[in-house]
C-alpha cells in the first residue's frame, strides 16, 4: 500500500490490483489531455500543489493520454480549450476512464500523481488554469 494513503482513506473506486474501468461523472469527472501537452500540464499542476495535485493517471501506449480527475459533475463548470477534453460532457453520453491500482503491474496505465488525503482530486479551476497557461 502507498505510505502516502492510509488505507482507510483509500477511495472505492480504486482497483485493489491491476486496473479497472470506472465510470465518468459517477465516481469522477474526467479532463483528457494527449502527449506533451498532457505531461506539460500535470508536471505545472504538481509543481504549484508541492506534489500533492490529486489524481492524474496516464497511458504507455497509443495517445499517450493523461486524465486529470475531478470531483464528480465539477467539469462542466469550465470551457476547456482544445486538447482537453471533457470526458463526461455535462453527462450527454457515457464514458470511462481506465484507473490502475495503487500498486502491482498497472500497464499500460501509471499514476502520475496519486490521489492523497489532501488531494483526493485535482482542484478543477487550478486545473483549467494550467492548461489554458500551457495551451498560450
Amino acid at each position: 500500500m502507498n505510505p502516502r494513503i492510509s488505507p482507510d482513506l483509500v477511495p472505492a473506486w480504486l482497483p485493489a490490483s491491476g486496473h479497472a474501468l470506472r465510470s465518468v461523472g459517477v465516481h469522477f469527472d474526467a479532463i483528457r489531455i494527449a502527449d506533451f501537452t498532457g505531461e506539460q500540464v500535470a508536471y505545472e499542476i504538481m509543481a504549484f500543489t508541492d506534489f500533492r495535485a490529486g489524481p492524474i493517471v496516464r497511458t504507455a501506449t497509443g495517445g499517450r493520454y493523461s486524465y486529470f480527475l475531478l470531483p464528480p459533475k465539477s467539469a462542466a463548470a469550465y470551457v476547456w480549450p482544445a486538447g482537453a477534453r471533457d470526458l463526461g460532457r455535462g453527462g450527454r453520453e457515457a464514458a470511462f476512464v481506465g484507473v490502475p491500482a495503487l500498486y502491482g503491474n498497472t500497464w499500460p496505465l501509471a499514476w502520475r500523481s496519486l490521489p492523497c488525503a489532501e488531494a483526493p482530486f485535482v482542484e478543477p479551476g487550478l486545473l483549467h488554469e494550467m492548461v489554458l497557461r500551457v495551451a498560450a
